[in-house]
């Protein structure tokens, strides 16, 4: 099974692919817009993509293109988070004057850096991608941050190892397929629910127990009240609810919900109660919890 993600081999959606699907053959992509475009066209059968950190928060621009693009959510995948300083063979970690990583990576390794003053973080692209640079140009003053698969993938020395911050880091990812017929706001002023996107029950994994959703209210007082009662009313509880700007429509919103059921009757009501109340509702899709 071919599946895609965002970045280098060696980075940590590549270790999150294969953690999820073992034995697939990972098809590493430059830009994330270029992921959801290879599920789209069919090139690969899956992604996995980063969605959300435990210290960093959601990827926003993974949140966007879920709700743009005809793709459902199968699966989820908690993995923990370690960066570690990798050099080329030789160097070692006195001789370093700067270390290259993801801005996100550099930022959870604030101690590291104040503890070695000397040491410069500079940003780059990617965490596996910053291993592969150093490496490849075998440069004796520089290293990357990122985790161990990017050290075996670019052979790599690890020079110190686990140097977040937080030793409590995670990050939340996403397994996604093509899908067809989810309402979504392509046609913001039609109404949609669980029953109008007859494409995706083929995909909900048995023992599913978690959904998200994305849905937008109009600007009414007690349209938000009136969206999260539909919930409410049915005892589900909501893991997470977040909003986000909506691309093309200044200063209107986006709302970003999990909730803890899967495709029941309970969830089913609620998705339809929703549809009547919200301007659209999207189905991002229906997993089991990590």
């Amino acid at each position: 099974m071919k599946v895609a993600i965002q970045g280098e081999l060696g980075s940590f959606s590549h270790e999150a692919a294969e953690r999820m699907l073992p034995r697939c053959s990972v098809v590493p992509c430059a830009r994330s817009a270029e992921v959801f475009d290879r599920v789209r066209r069919g090139s690969v059968a899956a992604a996995v993509i980063p969605i959300e950190n435990s210290l960093a928060g959601t990827v926003a621009e993974h949140a966007d293109l879920l709700v743009t693009h005809e793709v459902f959510i199968q699966a989820e995948f908690l993995l923990h988070i370690v960066h570690n300083v990798i050099a080329a063979p030789g160097v070692k970690l006195s001789a370093l004057r700067k270390a290259l990583s993801h801005p996100v990576a550099l930022d959870q390794c604030r101690d590291f850096f104040r503890h070695h003053p000397h040491i410069e973080p500079v940003p780059f692209y990617d965490t596996a991608g910053s291993v592969k640079h150093v490496v490849a140009h075998r440069l004796p003053d520089a290293a990357g941050i990122a985790g161990r698969h990017a050290a075996r993938e670019y052979s790599g020395k690890i020079l110190q190892a686990s140097i977040e911050d937080d030793k409590c880091n995670f990050t939340r990812f996403f397994l996604i397929r093509k899908s067809t017929g989810i309402a979504g706001p392509a046609a913001p002023q039609r109404k949609g629910s669980a029953d109008s996107a007859p494409g995706y029950q083929r995909l909900i994994p048995r023992g599913a127990n978690k959904t998200s959703i994305a849905f937008k209210v109009k600007n009414l007082p007690g349209a938000l009240f009136k969206s999260l009662s539909v919930f409410a009313l049915r005892d589900i509880s909501l893991s997470k609810i977040e909003s986000r700007p909506m691309r093309g429509r200044p200063w209107e919103y986006v709302f970003y919900v999990d909730f803890l059921r899967g495709d029941d009757e309970p969830a089913r009501n609620a998705l339809r109660h929703l549809g009547e109340v919200a301007e659209f509702v999207k189905v991002l899709g229906i997993y089991r919890a990590a």
